[in-house]
């Protein structure tokens, strides 16, 4: 009975309710009104709501009862990169992608301002996944440049739901970047822990190719064909890895609200090398344990738990894996703390298998693209560029070193095919290469892929860097030379290199 008494003083401890709402509401005659989720009127004065940028989360509400909260959240577009030397037009809820994220309680009476900033050149709403009532609030809250709006609704219903402009064309409006997170508490708050972080996925359609430098402008006719030409989190390549990469500590529990933007894509959401302790599917109320891999659709949102063990560089992905590796969805969770052996005895995550996203954000490849647009690019500048966008891409294969795998992969270090003709490796980077091939006087017979994915200026930098490391020849390739050769025709199917 002891410990009965103290489980049930603990409930009570950690649910807050307020009971005479619920009392009132249990006895209420069935014509009072009294709706699921509504648990009185608001009490105090009203509250401002602190909203947070990506991916920091407003701390808990920490009320046993309703309130009048005030949101306050203006429409900003504005040009910012999505990739290293690259840039696209946003619009944005609060100035970020995602948007700021909104955090309430159950009961709630929340009084909503919509702002379009005056700068703006289109009218935009929101439609809020938590608001019970026509358009998620889409209908209420049309607001034109230079205009505010004002609505106001009941948060009936606790959950993780996503935000989204609603304006015509609607999904132009998502694909810009228009959506966020709202949080709706349950009555009791939810378990503490020691980190909660707010990610959100997107995928976005350029004109350009991925990593093509410059604005990029949206492409609607690839948004309709479902063809992104990135997938992200958090609005840009590299917004979470890095110096950005999210932080804990061993021995730590970690929440992530994970959101997905769409407008097309479903996301297969991991954390490599962890399980999710317990996962919230699509925002709702029953948790699932010890999950690997959950299913967030587009236009819906989870809650992920997890304890952090040993320390290490955790790799969040979409698992759809070349929308990882090839488009952008990656991000890192960085843990310190002391090693645990006998749960995991290796070493940390390589930098090689993270790619060019494992260190420092990719500041020279940012340099060379500025030198370039200038008419300035040094042939130093190429080479530190290419050495980043090396790691990341050849490395894997080849080595830091340059030297191969033997009797896998064709060294680069001292390559007598290189010294033979400088030029050919911007073909076989295009082109690919397969078939037998004969370097430093051995023969290799792996097949590379043609690295198509890559711009032209990249392969410039990363060649150059090749000629001028591991005793080659030196020199250096121009973009208008990669450019140049991608206009050729390819070689005919089975004809070998």
């Amino acid at each position: 009975m002891k410990h009965l008494s103290l489980a049930f003083a603990t409930f009570i401890a950690l649910t807050g309710f307020n009971h005479a709402v619920h009392a009132a509401a249990a006895t209420a005659p069935e014509n009072s009104g009294y709706v699921h989720g509504d648990l009185g009127p608001p009490h105090g004065d009203p509250i401002h709501a602190v909203l947070t940028f990506p991916p920091n989360v407003p701390a808990p509400t920490y009320r046993n009862y309703p309130a009048k909260v005030i949101v306050e959240l203006e429409v900003i577009e504005k040009e910012m990169p999505i990739s290293e030397g690259v840039t696209y037009t946003f619009w944005t809820f609060g100035g970020t992608v995602p948007g700021k994220f909104i955090r309430v309680r159950q009961g709630d009476t929340v009084e909503f301002h919509l702002k379009n900033n005056p700068n703006n050149k289109m009218p935009h709403n929101i439609d809020l996944h938590g608001v019970t009532g026509p358009g998620g609030g889409a209908a209420s809250s049309f607001t034109a440049p230079g205009h505010e709006s004002q609505f106001t609704f009941k948060a009936l219903n606790q959950g993780i739901f996503i935000y989204h402009c609603a304006t015509a064309p609607v999904g132009m409006h998502v694909a810009n970047g228009m959506y966020g997170l709202i949080l709706i508490e349950p009555p009791e708050g939810l378990p503490p822990v020691d980190h909660e972080y707010y990610v959100m996925q997107g995928d976005f359609y350029t004109t350009g190719k991925y990593r093509e430098k410059g604005l990029q402008p949206f492409d609607m006719e690839k948004a309709i064909d479902e063809r992104p030409t990135y997938v992200l989190f958090n609005g840009s390549e590299g917004s979470l890895t890095g110096d950005k990469a999210l932080k804990a500590k061993t021995n730590e529990n970690v929440r992530l609200f994970v959101g997905n933007g769409g407008p097309n894509l479903v996301s297969s959401f991991h954390v490599i090398g962890e399980i999710f302790d317990r996962v919230r599917q699509e925002g709702g109320t029953h948790e699932q344990e010890n999950v690997q891999t959950t299913l967030i659709p587009a236009g819906g949102a989870a809650m992920v738990e997890f304890h952090t063990d040993v320390p290490g560089s955790y790799v969040m992905v979409d698992h759809s894996i070349f929308r990882a590796f090839n488009k952008g969805a990656l991000a890192i969770l960085k843990v310190d703390g002391p090693e645990n052996k006998a749960i995991y005895s290796g070493k940390e995550v390589d930098s090689v298998y993270l790619g060019d996203r494992a260190g420092p954000n990719l500041a020279a490849v940012t340099q060379a693209t500025t030198s370039a647009a200038a008419g300035k690019l040094t042939k130093e500048e190429q080479i530190k560029a290419g050495q980043q966008l090396f790691a990341g891409t050849c490395s894997v294969c080849h080595q830091t070193n340059g030297e191969g795998l033997p009797g896998v992969f064709p060294p680069l270090a001292k390559s007598d095919l290189i010294a033979a003709d400088p030029k050919r490796p911007i073909r076989i980077l295009l082109q690919g290469l397969n078939g037998k091939v004969t370097v430093n006087g051995k023969d290799y017979t792996s097949v590379m892929p043609p690295m198509t994915q890559l711009s032209d200026d990249g392969i410039a930098n990363i060649l150059t860097f090749v000629l001028n490391s591991w005793g080659n020849p030196g020199g250096r390739i121009d973009a208008s030379e990669v450019t140049k050769a991608r206009a050729e025709p390819a070689p005919a199917a089975g004809a070998g290199h």
